[in-house]
């Protein structure tokens, strides 16, 4: 079949290592916003992973990728490029874990019409072992850097455009609750709760929120992770 491509006017921003889709410069709105429509450049904003980046960009969005460490982040730019030579690739270096970080990223980039919450950490530590500082970490940013970004993202989306997605990535975690990490099973589950009530801001639009609940997948750090939950269990 054909090409997927992206909707004529769409600003796609994820949060993980910080990968954003996006089709303008740094506080410039775009000329040729793409989401849902005829002039298609897509503005994605993805803080999250590389695959989804590299996707967004091979079906037309620009892409802002964003992370705490410059020398990562630039690496990641460098694989979009590379597996979409004609996509607009723009860094962001900030961390999305605190409400600064939030607020620095969405000044410079206001405006997005795809926004993939996908930033997140685990702790592989037993249920009497979790203290109040891990429990609140684990809140700020699994769960308030989906909440502050799709507070700011959803907003305009609703009150600006025609066409937008936010999508929060959880995990089967968050139904499933693993017993060596509840307090990132708990983090999960309220990325479901906040989803779905977000959704219903979005009723009579073509605006919508939705969550993908992924199961355990092979990554670079699988080893360490399976090692770490296993010694934790």
């Amino acid at each position: 079949g054909s090409a997927v491509r992206l909707p004529p006017v769409m600003l796609a921003f994820t949060t993980t290592i910080g990968l954003v889709a996006s089709g303008c410069s740094a506080g410039t709105p775009s000329p040729t916003a793409t989401t849902n429509g005829a002039q298609t450049r897509a503005e994605t904003m993805i803080a999250g992973e590389l695959a989804t980046a590299i996707g967004l960009a091979q079906m037309g969005a620009d892409v802002v990728v964003n992370g705490r460490d410059s020398a990562a982040v630039d690496e990641a730019a460098a694989k979009v490029r590379h597996a979409s030579p004609s996509a607009k690739v723009h860094a962001a270096v900030f961390d999305l874990g605190d409400a600064a970080g939030c607020s620095a990223l969405v000044a410079q980039f206001p405006d997005v019409d795809i926004l993939v919450n996908n930033l997140g950490i685990y702790e592989p530590k037993g249920f009497f072992d979790i203290e109040d500082a891990d429990w609140t970490k684990m809140f700020e940013v699994n769960v308030m850097s989906g909440v502050r970004l799709t507070r700011h993202y959803l907003k305009r989306m609703l009150d600006d455009k025609d066409w937008g997605r936010v999508v929060f990535v959880s995990s089967e975690s968050g139904v499933y609750i693993p017993k060596e990490m509840v307090h990132y099973g708990f983090s999960k589950s309220a990325q479901l709760v906040i989803a779905r009530g977000a959704a219903e801001t979005t009723k009579g639009t073509n605006v919508t929120v939705n969550s993908v609940m992924p199961g355990p997948t092979w990554v670079e750090m699988a080893p360490v992770r399976l090692a770490a939950r296993a010694e934790a269990a």
